[in-house]
């Protein structure tokens, strides 16, 4: 298949982040033969991927959702951020192959009960829980968080040619005073900048969404907007 992909719209759906809202979404014909270099191109102009599924939210009447990402280099972490860090300088990070695993998965199914239990990945089988976090067309190692050699996160992330891209996170929630997800940015920010890379993109951020605010604690963050990334002003 040569040329540019076709594109397809989705039908309109019951937004992900803001309540009453409907969204669309606009995918990459699947069929498309994508490398790791592609996928880094279109990650640059603000799309995201979901297994093999990439995509950008398409919404007629609202551009809330905004593609962001932290310039490695100029990250200052703040004093919560640091506080984070501190209590998990005892994490051992172990990076393993993009495949299942009895553990990941049982670790996945206990976060989600606990942080999204009528989500869109409430009781996944194996095979749903692999399709959504693993793609053929993407360099993904699954990043263990272990404590005391136990396992208290994984960290999916794609290695793209300017940068990491943190694809999900999911931790023990039996550990929420430590801050592992705060954490896991954190280390995935030190991790970007020890491979010579110059971004870690995180996907969306929705102002008025308490799912996404996290995302605006971590400075400066740059947002795709209207063709090209600059300084997101969070004033």
């Amino acid at each position: 298949m040569k040329g540019a992909p076709h594109l397809f719209l989705s039908t309109t759906h019951a937004c992900s982040y803001l309540p009453h809202q409907t969204a669309s979404t606009l995918f990459i014909d699947p069929r498309y033969p994508l490398t790791p270099e592609l996928l880094g191109d279109f990650n640059r102009r603000g799309f995201r991927r979901s297994g093999d599924l990439i995509y950008r939210p398409h919404c007629p009447g609202c551009q809330a959702c905004i593609p962001v990402r932290i310039p490695v280099a100029a990250f200052v972490p703040s004093r919560a951020q640091r506080r984070a860090a501190a209590r998990n300088d005892d994490v051992v990070v172990i990076a393993r192959p993009a495949a299942f695993d009895a553990e990941h998965f049982a670790l996945f199914l206990r976060y989600q009960d606990a942080r999204h239990p009528a989500g869109a990945m409430a009781n996944p089988d194996p095979a749903t829980y692999l399709r959504f976090l693993v793609s053929r067309h993407s360099n993904t190692a699954f990043h263990e968080f272990r404590i005391g050699g136990v396992l208290a996160g994984v960290a999916v992330i794609d290695t793209l040619p300017d940068g990491l891209s943190a694809v999900y996170t999911f931790y023990d929630p039996s550990l929420a005073q430590r801050g592992l997800g705060t954490y896991a940015i954190v280390w995935q920010i030190a991790e970007t900048h020890r491979c010579g890379l110059p971004f870690l993109y995180l996907g969306y951020w929705v102002k008025d969404s308490e799912k996404m605010a996290y995302k605006a604690r971590f400075r400066p963050l740059e947002a795709y907007r209207n063709g090209r990334w600059s300084p997101l002003d969070l004033r």
